[in-house]
């Protein structure tokens, strides 16, 4: 029965009147989605008997961990979490059915659940959504949820057989398909596929969206979004990002984009580039930054908010939200922050001219791009070497031919696997599983090429990318050519149309025209294709066949091929080039020479693309001409004796033209070299002789054993170096494996004939264990998460080791117990979850408890080295080993079970993990120093006569403030000081504001820290509780050496004239790199000098806060010394706002150097103004003694009640102090440490002591002043 058609328009793409108001919204303002459902679960600590309910307290598993079941146990928790998100300020709330498949819900036990539970979820979702609408009176939708899965079409978990799969694509539809009605059942606005890391999921997961869509439902608008996994900016399954979209377009998502992941931070260049290959609306929620070593995420709500602000200010999005680690919290500050923001607009006509395909990367065929090779060898029906091995079943070998087409330059892969002696569609399925398995093939699109349409399914079904289905035709009707078009379409591929109809197949021009201009209409119009998704073979037909009504084939195709490019505008025209010299075949100088001048001319008329023979294609110019002339009069029948001519030709030119030949240069090298090579690329030809040629070097490698830990395992780490560089990804390490255990496989009976030996010498009869040892893995209990476990099994299996998977939800005791059953060696525990960690530390400790000695590996996307090091190593007095990747994995385990080197190995991970624990940094490194007349020699020296003169103040002297309006102040906080305060200083990088809040310890105590100082700060102004006082004063200032001398009147001071102050300097002296030309600075640098006759001038100020302490003590007695504190705290940033935003007034009206400053307060903060104010005590001046100077010359204490301690501390504490250069050359710097040399003279010209200039300048002294 054919599909329900229909006449698509291309003037609206909205599938519904709902996608036509969400699209209408999203390009009014930037939406908001809500933040992650698990992270507030967790944060419930929901125990065994919350998970299970009443419904399932005798369910026969765990269910502890299952936080979809949640929406039927504990529906209020649910309920209440969607709620707060909608309050916070989403627009969308996820329906919490991440993993509500029937195939998720299986390792459960409730996979007949899966219906009742989306239905539930979306119900439960839907009503949050109208209580809050009507609470607000703002609409709000639900988004239903769909997630991955916790199995993948695109990677195998066998070594063995690289071609199998844990699921099929039919069995993901039909789960799909259940997941969604229950969705639409309960009333989801919106479909969301999301945190795709296997896009060929995805694709199951739209497929069965449409066909809902098409026989059930009314569409609803579809949100896509992908999750890139690090930042090589691939999938799990890797793909770029580019090629993801591509892969996903056919389902016209009104939305796509990516979450999870990564942080926003990190997510930015990605979602950049999504924005920059579609049409579609972006959405982006990231994670709240990266995990922490402990598996949590301390990115605050201030931080993701604002990396999510900079995406909108950018225009990079229209919908924002959140995904792990992210709370309400997180929602109401980007909810804030974009509220003002322009969503992103679409691109209209990006690639609008294209045709968009993809394999593991984008390929995008466009007006001008060059022809496009389709590699023609994997077709058992045109290359007789493939077919032989297929037919044999040898289908690795068989691989090397399609990688051999992409290397000599095939852009597009071409399989067909229609052999009467075939299954066709288990052929075809097996090798797209195992061209998945080989990143350096599976990078380009494929195109799936039978004439059995079945086989051409399950090609699509094996295939991430956006393919090309070669092909479809109208020979037996409209009915079922739309039926096909349509399969296709949904499957999300271009198409090839073959030049066919009822009547047969067209050979003339006009009938090829005919018959594509119809094929085109109804693919237009009634199944909705894209014009740039099809493609045309008018038919290239054999030519020289001695029969007169076959010599204008060729004329006829190139003709045709003119007329579809004008008439049919964004189809592309493609064609079997080996069809067009088949009278000449096994002459295949002749054939080649044929092929390239027939492209030359048809290239010329519009061929866009042709299934070609890659390695084969002479250049047009590099044809011997005679050849060329014989060939081109046979093309364009303009000899009607060419054939024969042509055929005399070969008889006496039996060499033709030259293939390009492929060399293995590589094998140039030494044995061990090769045998690296092989294993980084994957080679597996050479390798058994390889291998053979390092046993046989018994000087080398005296025992088999040898072998495997010398040049294999060398191997092995350089390709753990670089998966963990993110030069190599997932297939490729599954590839090396497979490399890897045909090397060992080999070497298996040399090393038992030696363990036969061994035996008969020693006289034992104790059957030896031929595997290097036992290894345990599981999946943590309360985790279903076991992609990354399976890969580590495949490599730790390619290795000779027995390993022993007992799956996912294993608890501590079914792990031990079966460890001990089976002697294991090494026990692995994965895990991806959070909650996983706190089991992986409870297993430590139990087997410590038992007495066990077994090394433990610890490994999961959550996990890290320093959370293994702090968290689970001390619980454990045997080795415990964090692995990185599954490449890793081989090179720990041997190590741990080499009795040769295990001990060593073992002090020397304690050793780092002791390291880590204590967390040494050390800031003690050797400095050189320069002496003091060299930094004086390169300090910064000015030409002042050529400079534009320093501008005299407005003002002279002092000029007081009293009273000052605090309001005006907010603005101007920076707020890094105030977390000093409260000792929370984050470590490098994250040392400042808002910086901060990514630390990984003291993030998120700083985040509530900074939240509850915003409330307080507010009630303090509002009530007038603080008050502000300060002045400025203005003085003619010149510079002697280091100093700066102060002078009363604005003359030039004379050999007799006295300062009325000076203000002593420090210079850097720390050895800068030698390359660099950057000047020793001290301030006086930035002041003209006395003997330059320029006239220059300094400025100083004070300014405090007064009423914090009577306020502390009130909260003190109160009983409340938080508030006591913090009252301090937000006082002495109101001093230094106070001090940003007086120096403004300064630079504009005070003094007026910088009348024509328009700045915000963020550029302040980021000193994007001329001049500086550096305050004693602080890095440009690191003494605190220079304060008595500025005190005595401005009278500070009698005019503002601004005074100083003994220790030179300001009273009120919240007071700050400065001086005022305006020379635009002036910067901050630190002076950093100092040497002894330098100390005494600046004790001299202070006239004090150097023991009391050591004092105050201990924080600087670069050298021990014991000593």
């Amino acid at each position: 029965m054919a599909p329900t058609t229909h006449e698509y328009s291309s003037e609206t793409g909205d599938r519904c009147p709902l996608e036509t108001e969400l699209r209408g919204v999203l390009q009014q303002r930037i939406m908001v989605l809500d933040g992650g459902m698990g992270t507030m679960i967790q944060q419930r600590n929901l125990e065994e008997e919350d998970f299970r309910g009443q419904e399932f307290k005798d369910h026969p598993l765990p269910l502890k961990g299952n936080n979809d079941m949640l929406s039927i146990t504990q529906p209020d928790v649910i309920y209440q979490i969607h709620k707060d998100y909608l309050l916070a300020g989403a627009d969308i709330i996820e329906t919490n059915t991440f993993s509500s498949t029937s195939i998720a819900q299986a390792d459960y036990g409730l996979q007949h659940m899966a219906y009742h539970l989306n239905r539930t979820s979306a119900e439960l979702a839907r009503r949050a959504a109208e209580d809050v609408a009507k609470q607000t009176g703002c609409k709000r939708y639900v988004a239903g949820a769909v997630g991955p899965t916790n199995k993948t079409l695109s990677v195998s978990s066998s070594v063995e057989r690289p071609d199998s799969r844990n699921i099929t694509f039919d069995e993901l539809v039909e789960a799909y398909s259940e997941q969604v009605r229950g969705l639409l059942d309960g009333g989801a606005d919106i479909l969301l596929v999301e945190t795709i890391f296997d896009t060929a999921n995805a694709k199951a997961a739209l497929f069965a969206i449409d066909l809902l869509f098409e026989k059930s439902y009314e569409p609803k608008p579809i949100f896509i979004s992908g999750t890139i996994v690090d930042q090589s900016g691939r999938t799990l399954s890797g793909q770029t990002g580019e090629a993801f979209v591509i892969s996903v377009s056919h389902a016209k998502p009104l939305c796509i984009g990516l979450n999870c992941a990564l942080g926003a931070a990190e997510m930015r260049p990605f979602i950049e580039a999504i924005g920059k290959c579609t049409t579609a609306l972006v959405l982006c929620y990231p994670n709240a930054g990266l995990p922490n070593t402990f598996g949590e995420y301390d990115e605050t709500p201030a931080v993701t908010s604002s990396n999510l602000k900079d995406f909108a200010m950018e225009g990079l999005v229209n919908l924002v939200g959140g995904c792990c680690g992210t709370t309400p919290g997180h929602i109401r500050a980007i909810s804030e922050a974009v509220k003002h923001c322009k969503p992103r607009t679409p691109p209209a006509d990006i690639y609008q001219d294209y045709l968009l395909l993809s394999g593991l990367e984008p390929f995008r065929i466009g007006p001008y791009t060059n022809f496009v090779n389709i590699g023609e060898r994997c077709n058992v029906a045109g290359s007789r070497k493939f077919a032989k091995l297929i037919m044999a079943g040898n289908y690795e070998e068989a691989l090397t031919i399609a990688k051999a087409q992409v290397e000599m330059g095939a852009q597009v892969l071409d399989i067909n696997m229609d052999e009467g002696m075939l299954e066709g569609p288990a052929a075809m399925a097996r090798f797209c599983n195992l061209i998945a398995s080989e990143p350096d093939i599976a990078r380009v699109p494929v195109c799936v090429d039978s004439s059995n349409f079945s086989v051409i399914e399950a090609g699509l079904k094996c295939c991430q990318g956006k393919c090309i289905v070669n092909s479809i035709s109208l020979k037996e009707g409209e009915e079922e050519f739309l039926n096909r078009a349509t399969t296709v379409r949904r499957y999300g591929a271009a198409v090839v149309v073959m030049a066919f109809d009822e009547e047969g197949q067209a050979t003339d021009a006009e009938r090829k025209v005919e018959i594509c201009t119809r094929a085109y209409k109804l693919l237009v119009n009634k199944v909705g294709f894209d014009p740039n998704d099809i493609i045309f073979d008018p038919n290239i037909l054999t030519i020289g066949t001695g029969m007169e009504e076959h010599n204008e084939y060729a004329t006829h195709f190139i003709r045709a091929t003119k007329l579809i490019k004008e008439t049919l505008p964004g189809a592309r025209v493609s064609g079997g080039l080996s069809n067009l010299s088949f009278s000449f075949r096994g002459m295949e100088a002749i054939r080649e020479a044929m092929h390239g001048a027939f492209l030359y001319h048809a290239i010329k008329d519009g061929l866009d693309m042709g299934i070609v023979n890659a390695g084969n294609l002479p250049v047009y110019d590099d044809i011997d001409k005679e050849l060329l002339l014989l060939c081109e009069n046979l093309i364009w029948n303009r000899d009607a004796d060419a054939t024969d001519k042509l055929l005399a030709y070969a008889q006496n030119n039996v060499k033709g033209a030259k293939k390009v030949v492929q060399t293995d240069e590589w094998r140039e090298g030494s044995v061990e070299e090769r045998l690296e090579y092989a294993l980084i690329k994957g080679i597996e030809k050479y390798v058994v002789a390889d291998t053979e040629e390092c046993r046989a070097n018994v000087d080398g490698y005296p025992r088999p054993l040898h072998v495997i830990e010398g040049p294999l395992m060398n191997g092995m780490k350089m390709v753990g170096d670089l998966f963990g560089a993110g030069k190599m990804f997932l297939p490729q390490v599954i590839k090396s494996a497979r490399v890897m255990k045909k090397a060992v496989g080999y070497l298996i009976p040399f090393m038992e004939k030696e363990r036969e030996e061994m035996m008969a010498a020693s006289g034992s009869t104790e059957e030896m264990d031929p595997y290097q040892g036992t290894i345990i893995l599981a999946t943590v209990k309360g985790d279903v998460h076991d992609i990354g476990k399976n890969i580590v099994g495949v490599v730790l299996g390619c290795n000779n080791f027995r390993v022993i998977d007992l799956g996912v939800m294993i608890p501590c005791d079914q792990i031990l117990r079966e460890a001990i059953k089976h002697k294991a060696d090494i026990i692995g525990l994965s895990g991806l979850i959070t909650p996983s960690l706190d089991e992986m530390i409870y297993v430590a400790k139990e087997m410590e408890r038992l007495g066990l000695k077994t090394p433990l590996l610890i490994g999961g996307a959550t996990t890290s080295k320093t959370h293994t090091a702090v968290k689970i190593a001390p619980r454990y007095s045997c080795p415990v080993v964090h692995v990185l990747d599954a490449s890793r994995s081989v090179v720990v385990c041997s190590q741990l079970l080499d009795d040769a080197v295990r001990e060593e190995y073992f002090e020397e991970l304690t050793d780092e993990y002791d390291d880590i624990r204590q967390d040494h940094y050390d800031s003690l490194k050797d400095r050189r120093y320069l002496s003091l007349s060299q930094a004086r020699e390169k300090g910064l020296h000015l030409d002042w006569l050529s400079l534009p003169r320093p501008v005299r103040p407005q003002c002279w002297g002092t000029h007081v403030f009293e009273s000052y309006d605090l309001h005006r102040l907010v603005d101007f906080i920076d707020w890094k000081p105030f977390f000093d305060i409260w000792q929370l200083r984050g470590k490098y990088p994250n040392r400042g504001y808002p910086k901060i809040f990514k630390d990984k310890t003291v993030g998120s105590e700083a985040r509530r820290v900074f939240d509850d100082a915003q409330r307080l700060l507010n009630r303090l102004i509002d009530s007038h509780g603080l008050r502000g006082q300060g002045l400025v004063g203005f003085w003619r200032a010149q510079s002697t050496g280091d100093d700066i001398n102060i002078y009363a009147d604005d003359i030039a001071p004379q050999s007799d004239t006295h300062p009325i102050a000076t203000f002593h300097g420090l210079r850097q002296q720390a050895e800068k790199d030698r390359s660099s030309s950057e000047p020793y600075l001290c301030l006086s640098d930035f002041v003209a000098p006395v003997d330059s006759g320029v006239a220059d001038y300094i400025g100083m100020f004070a300014v405090g806060v007064f009423g914090a302490e009577e306020l502390s003590q009130q909260f003190q007695a109160q009983g409340d010394d938080y508030n006591s504190i913090m009252v301090k705290a937000l006082a002495d940033r109101l001093a230094e706002a106070f001090a940003e935003e007086l120096h403004a007034r300064v630079r504009k009206e005070l003094w007026g150097y910088s009348t024509e400053e328009v700045l915000e307060a963020a550029d302040l903060h980021r000193v994007r103004y001329q001049g500086i104010r550096p305050a004693a005590g602080y890095p440009s001046q690191p003494d605190h003694t220079e304060k008595t100077a500025m005190w005595n010359l401005a009278g500070v204490l009698e005019k503002t009640g601004i005074g100083l301690t003994e220790s030179l501390a300001m009273t009120p504490a919240a007071s700050v102090c400065g001086l005022y250069f305006s020379n635009p050359q002036a910067s901050y710097f630190a002076v950093g440490k100092i040497t002894k040399e330098q100390v005494e003279d600046y004790a001299r010209r202070k006239e004090m002591s150097v023991v009391e200039a050591e004092r105050w300048l201990g924080s600087i002294l670069g050298y021990d002043t014991d000593a």
